[in-house]
């Protein structure tokens, strides 16, 4: 169950699988002071040998967000530390495989640290930022109806959880820099 904290905070609570919390922070919601503290969190995030294909430097690609304003950054959390990061942007779903740039919203970024990996929280994660994007859909009244992402074929693990998290297999894309891609996709309840 996602819940909404005043300070613009989002969690989503255990499964009861003792899997944990998950909070996504976002990043353009904060002061500077608040902003530097987890960006120096998302410059300690480990990226795998095996995840270098498919992922780019957490950092960079929290800093390229917040200049943006199509992207909307946000620090995974779980119990209290840094544990991914994520990216919600506007009007590019296209990049995704999808067959229109507005009608959704693209997941991108999306990364969890090496050393976090293996206890759901990509699950946890894909959920709560689908859930996200709906609120702020709502609350901007863009009109989106889902998210979208693509996954590379060879990220058996990333297949997985975004199946786990309720994203729907959508086809084949050759757009992606690394190889083929599944365009994955869940629409808002």
């Amino acid at each position: 169950m996602l819940e909404h904290d005043f300070d613009g905070v989002f969690s989503i609570e255990s499964n009861h699988s003792g899997q944990g919390d998950v909070w996504l922070i976002p990043l353009k919601m904060l002061d500077d002071d608040a902003r530097a503290i987890q960006l120096g969190a998302v410059a300690e995030l480990t990226v795998g040998e095996n995840q270098r294909a498919f992922v780019g430097d957490p950092l960079r690609m929290m800093l390229i967000s917040l200049e943006e304003e199509s992207r909307l950054p946000y620090v995974i959390e779980s119990g209290g530390a840094a544990v991914g990061v994520l990216t919600l942007q506007s009007g590019a779903a296209m990049l995704a495989g999808w067959p229109d740039d507005g009608s959704v919203w693209l997941l991108r970024g999306f990364l969890i640290d090496t050393r976090s990996q293996g206890r759901g929280l990509g699950t946890l994660a894909a959920r709560a930022a689908v859930e996200e994007a709906r609120k702020v859909t709502a609350r901007l009244g863009g009109g989106q109806a889902g998210v979208v992402l693509s996954v590379n074929e060879r990220n058996p693990a990333g297949l997985a959880a975004y199946r786990k998290a309720g994203l729907v297999d959508s086809g084949r894309y050759l757009g992606g820099n690394s190889g083929p891609q599944r365009t994955m996709y869940k629409a808002f309840r």
